[in-house]
């Protein structure tokens, strides 16, 4: 009888550990079954669920429900109260999501291929690119919101959850496009993404009848079957934005359903990679390494939904995890135009052929994070709609009364990222210039063929721009290489070289061969900024090359491009723009709607101009045949009204109050002067005379002299310069960049 006991006990205790005891590994390659779901759940669930040794799949699922409404960035149960605010606040919101949604109805069955080759629902061919928007999913969510525009008709459910179900039987039957081949359903991007897409479409049906407890925990095993691939692929890390996207998704997995065994380990792991992306893709200037505002905000949205979660879920965070989250909206406002835009930086692809960035949204989404009123002057009383259900009330209420601080910055400079802004002031009619002259040592794969090229806003119009891009057209390569860049360029050599298109045939591509920049100096004041900064980029044929930026505050600056050789070439510089040929070919002339304008005014004679022009674009290449030698030194001024441009009829033209070689107060055989009453910009210079200095330098070099509160001169070479001066003994050595103060040296 004893032994009968003992036997029944055993197999009592058998069969609790076989139904919910056992610790099991969520597989990575195999979605598991609603039946077997509750096996994977952690012993203090199992037990507070479990009756008679059973956890029913409508217990397990209603158990799952409650824990979304607690944990997910928005309470389910509120859903229709929150969509009628949506609506209400976002008026055309309501069309925009049918068309995106019938776009992918009329594309895709419910039971859709994961691996090309197949076709869209009209016959046409699927191409890799929208293999990767299928994947990513985003356009379901626009089917979510159109279910309930269409009067909740459940067949919209049903469309959701037979495509994710068809995914699963792609992935058993291992019928799905693989990692390797380029375009794998299941890389860390595109799954993130697909995670992020299906998790805000799962609470948006949480509270709907057709949305089945059997179709909830179908979408909750998919999740972990999606979270599990994350953490077994994602072991080490790996530079760039397609890691991260896809260890937030892991993160926010592994918080909204902690309940099952193992995900304790997925979170620290995740976070701990997270981390490392952190310390080493944000700059220690504060700038996302990739150099893009496209990425730079990808990886905010990467950390927010992180960061956020779980502050909901009261998960504490490390302070470096704020801190480098906080830098990251600071270097938006760091590097922003006057009217509050950013300027266009490598691959920006959001808005194909724009010539500014939106990042309002990005710096409202930091004011309501943290409520610093520097980040407020650039947010809206409204977040994107995409974010709108990814904040909590109290932030919603925030909107309505932002705090806004006008920014003290001046100019900025981030030198390991490699852009350098040289700022006015921050009202709409003031200059702003920024310098590109960074390269990525690690992954420069999204850099385009700009090194030193340069970008300006005037009078509140980007009067020499950059173009965003897209991957999926044709001329990609061609709009991310230097010709429609503001940069100087030898012959026919182009910046980026090698270009190559990636495997999965997407459209992107990038640059193998680029040049490699060494910022010289960057000095900043009032009256003025200097950069000066050189490249390799065209060493192959003979040419070393560097460039000088100059810019007088509130008026106007001074490019000078460098070019020495031992064989003749023809040196250019491009400029983007719309231009007239005003007295050609030393003057290009743009105008905007309100008779603001710039003019590009050459001081050494060139050659030719010639315009040419793609996608509505045009620039003007302005070119100097050379045997040897040769130095742009090129006057942009910005002008507001017909009478304040650069007066092309006067045979003694000045740059506004400033004069062209003037020598009534200091001699010199510079061969170009610029000057006002107390700032003199000497170009090619030896020796430079009047009544009280004299000063002589060991070769041809370019300088400014003040002579505001006693004398100093700067060297704005490209390299150092040896100086005699009358009232001293010897010589003295001067960097690039290094100022020196006439008037305080002893003899």
């Amino acid at each position: 009888m004893g032994k009968i006991k003992f036997n029944k006990l055993i197999f009592c205790v058998y069969l609790f550990f076989t139904l919910i005891g056992n610790a099991q590994q969520i597989p990575s390659t195999k979605v598991i079954g609603n039946s077997h779901l509750s096996n994977y759940l952690t012993p203090e669930v199992k037990a507070q669920l479990s009756e008679n040794n059973v956890i029913s799949e409508a217990k397990l699922a209603s158990y799952l429900r409650e824990k979304f409404s607690e944990r997910y960035f928005f309470n389910w149960k509120n859903f229709d109260e929150r969509f009628q605010k949506y609506n209400a606040t976002y008026s055309n919101i309501e069309a925009s999501h049918t068309e995106r949604a019938l776009d992918h109805l009329s594309k895709f069955a419910d039971s859709t291929h994961w691996v090309l080759p197949f076709n869209y629902l009209n016959g046409k061919q699927v191409n890799a690119y929208a293999l990767r928007h299928l994947a990513r999913q985003h356009k379901m969510v626009d089917i979510a919101y159109y279910y309930n525009y269409q009067h909740k008709n459940v067949t919209y459910i049903s469309y959701f959850t037979n495509q994710l179900k068809s995914l699963n039987d792609a992935l058993h039957q291992n019928n799905y496009e693989k990692i390797e081949d380029g375009n794998g359903v299941y890389e860390a991007f595109r799954s993130g993404y697909r995670v992020l897409n299906w998790l805000q479409i799962h609470n948006m049906f949480l509270g709907e009848e057709g949305y089945t407890d059997e179709d909830q925990l179908r979408t909750v095993a998919t999740l972990l079957q999606h979270g599990a691939h994350l953490y077994a692929r994602n072991t080490k890390f790996k530079p760039g934005n397609h890691q991260t996207r896809g260890l937030s998704a892991l993160v926010m997995v592994s918080i909204l359903l902690r309940d099952f065994e193992g995900t304790d380990s997925w979170y620290t792991h995740a976070m701990r990679l997270l981390e490392e992306h952190l310390s080493k893709e944000i700059n220690d200037d504060g700038f996302q390494f990739e150099r893009s505002v496209h990425y730079h905000m990808s990886d905010i949205g990467n950390y927010y939904y992180v960061y956020q979660l779980a502050k909901i879920n009261n998960i504490k965070v490390g302070d470096f995890w704020e801190k480098q989250l906080k830098s990251l909206f600071t270097t938006l406002t760091q590097i922003a135009y006057p009217d509050k835009s950013a300027p266009v930086l490598q691959d920006d692809t959001d808005n194909p052929w724009a010539e500014k960035n939106d990042i309002s949204g990005a710096l409202t989404l930091g004011y309501l994070l943290f409520e610093d009123p520097s980040l407020g002057y650039f947010a809206n009383n409204y977040v994107n709609s995409n974010m709108y259900w990814f904040l909590n009330n109290k932030q919603l209420n925030l909107l309505n009364s932002i705090k806004k601080e006008t920014p003290t910055i001046g100019s900025v400079s981030f030198p390991t990222t490699g852009y350098f802004i040289s700022r006015d002031g921050w009202n709409i009619t003031n200059n702003m210039m920024i310098i590109s002259a960074g390269l990525d040592a690690f992954k420069p794969d999204h850099q385009h063929g700009d090194m030193l090229g340069v970008q300006a806003m005037a009078n509140g119009k980007v009067v020499l721009p950059n173009y965003q891009v897209r991957y999926s057209l044709k001329d990609y390569g061609f709009f991310k290489n230097s010709m429609v860049k503001n940069v100087a360029l030898v012959d026919d050599e182009l910046q980026g070289k090698q270009y190559t298109s990636n495997k999965g045939g997407s459209g992107f591509g990038k640059f193998l061969e680029l040049p490699n920049p060494k910022t010289l100096a960057w000095e900043t004041n009032k009256v003025y900024d200097v950069f000066v900064g050189a490249h390799d980029g065209f060493e192959n044929v003979g040419v070393g090359y560097s460039r000088q930026v100059i810019n007088i505050k509130n008026n106007f600056w001074i490019v000078k491009d460098n070019f020495t050789s031992q064989k003749p070439h023809a040196y250019k510089q491009v400029w983007q723009g719309h231009y007239s040929l005003e007295n050609a070919p030393n003057l290009l002339r743009a105008t905007f709607d309100e008779a603001e304008g710039l003019d590009i005014y050459q001081l050494n004679k060139v050659d030719t101009i010639n315009t040419n022009g793609l996608r509505g674009k045009q620039w003007s290449v302005v070119t100097k045949k050379s045997n040897t030698n040769f130095s742009f030194i090129t006057a942009l001024f910005p002008y507001k009204g017909y009478e304040n441009r650069l007066d092309e009829t006067d045979a003694n033209l000045k740059l506004g109050t400033w004069n062209i070689n003037n020598q009534e107060l200091f001699k010199s055989n510079a061969s170009t002067i610029i000057s006002d009453t107390t700032t003199f910009i000497l170009f090619e210079t030896s020796e430079v005379k009047n009544e009280t200095i004299s000063i002589e330098f060991n070769k041809k070099a370019d300088i400014i002299i003040s002579v505001k509160n006693g004398i100093t001169l700067r060297n704005i070479s490209d390299k150092p310069i040896k100086i005699n001066y009358k009232n001293w003994n010897g010589t003295k050595e001067l960097d690039s960049g290094e100022l020196l103060r006439l008037s305080s040296i002893n003899n």
